[in-house]
């Protein structure tokens, strides 16, 4: 069953910025994702390179690197394309796992699936 849950302030989320960081439960674990602004549209991703289960952001909630064109990881230097998670160089296998977003009334909103649910507490 899909559920949309408010994440942020449309605001929030500016071009190639700072993500906003979530928890969600995936194939039974607690896990980080976070959420991006790239060219007008938002995404959001668990955050968990492919090459090693490791988090990607160089610094809290940093994603994109200095052109503002990738999401790398600052691990291990694999580069992803913000609208897809598709690996684009580097040390990493497919993609990253993708969460829905949608975007209304000013408000984002993350969309449950069958592997990507809301932790409860």
């Amino acid at each position: 069953m899909d559920e949309a849950i408010a994440l942020c302030n449309s605001g929030d989320l500016v071009d190639a910025g700072p993500a906003v960081p979530f928890d969600v439960n995936y194939a039974g674990q607690t896990c980080r994702a976070f959420a991006i602004r790239y060219q007008g549209a938002v995404h959001a991703y668990l955050n968990r390179c492919t090459h090693v289960a490791m988090e990607l952001d160089w610094q809290p909630n940093r994603f994109f690197d200095d052109t503002g064109r990738w999401l790398l990881c600052g691990t291990h230097g694999a580069v992803y394309q913000p609208d897809t998670g598709q690996c684009a160089g580097g040390p990493c296998r497919g993609g990253l796992v993708k969460i829905q977003l949608s975007e209304r009334d000013g408000v984002v909103h993350w969309h449950t699936a069958y592997n990507v649910k809301p932790v409860e507490f």
